[in-house]
């Protein structure tokens, strides 16, 4: 269960969240999917080097959601910590009032046995497919603890003859669906260029062959640039939109430069198309320009938007 704590008033609330719930009252019904800051979603370990400071950027901008992968600082997965970590974080999450809105795992990103790489003369291990049942009981578990109902998967690393290979990738997925279901967890395929599913028109093909509804898209438009693929509009038109649940944005999508994309016609089309998910920004600048990158990244975003940067602390 996520942490939760026990309130009779509104005398522990921070000043923030009060004003944020203020808001959310505030909105007009018809607006219920429209795109503005409250559905805007951050990666941790992008926008900051601890897990405090990821909290302080999301109270900088006003944001109510942040998403995780590894714990900032560290290379150790948020989905891999012992049991009395993640209910420590979930407090200090819940403390710093602060939801997550996605749990990145890289669940099936790893070689599929008895593929091949593309890679000339590279070996590929896949040893860690026998683990793939107890990564996701594990990743469902600190979904649970953390309050998120959405866990990201890949389709195993891209493959030399992946086509005869898509048929047993949609086998696992299916077989982790059926236990995702019995927690009422959604596993949500991010198209990942080094995967078997690189691409909007790869989750196309794919997503017939999951009827489960809890199985989903985590939709990343600049994943597919190494393909070739225009990802808006043309990628974006073939995919199910009802069954996108997460987007995430590149700081390199959304700064000025070569990968720049048009993301309020995103919005727009997400908007249309009712689309009730976050947008996390998943920075993807690396170096010490990281953190500043991130800011700089969030403060489009908002602009996009209409909204402003600053917003009042706790």
């Amino acid at each position: 269960m996520p942490y939760t704590e026990n309130r009779n008033n509104s005398a522990g609330l921070s000043r923030r969240q009060m004003l944020l719930a203020g808001l959310a009252c505030a909105a007009p019904a018809w607006g219920a999917n429209r795109i503005d800051r409250s559905r805007f979603s951050a990666i941790t370990d992008e926008i900051a080097k601890s897990p405090a400071a990821a909290i302080e950027f999301a109270h900088k901008y006003g944001l109510q959601w942040l998403e995780l992968r590894s714990v900032p600082g560290t290379k150790t997965e948020y989905f891999q910590l012992p049991e009395a970590d993640l209910r420590q974080a979930a407090k200090e999450f819940h403390e710093g009032g602060v939801k997550i809105s996605f749990l990145n795992t890289s669940l099936l990103k790893y070689p599929m046995p008895g593929t091949e790489s593309p890679t000339p003369g590279r070996r590929w291990d896949a040893s860690r497919f026998e683990k793939r049942e107890d990564e996701l009981k594990r990743s469902i578990a600190a979904a649970h603890i953390l309050g998120v109902d959405k866990v990201r998967i890949f389709t195993f690393l891209r493959c030399l003859d992946r086509e005869k290979f898509m048929p047993r990738v949609a086998e696992v997925i299916n077989q982790y669906a059926e236990l995702a279901a019995k927690d009422k967890i959604q596993l949500l395929i991010e198209n990942e260029g080094a995967c078997n599913v690189g691409t909007a028109a790869e989750l196309a093909e794919l997503m017939p062959s999951l009827p489960s509804r809890w199985v989903g898209i985590n939709w990343d438009p600049l994943n597919a640039a190494n393909k070739k693929e225009i990802a808006f509009p043309d990628g974006y038109k073939l995919l199910p939109a009802k069954r996108i649940h997460n987007v995430q944005i590149k700081g390199k999508s959304i700064l000025p430069g070569p990968d720049l994309m048009d993301w309020t016609a995103i919005f727009r089309q997400l908007e249309k198309d009712g689309y009730r998910g976050q947008l996390g920004l998943e920075t993807h600048i690396f170096g010490e320009i990281q953190v500043q990158k991130s800011h700089e990244s969030i403060q489009e975003m908002l602009r996009l938007v209409g909204a402003p940067y600053a917003f009042p602390h706790a």
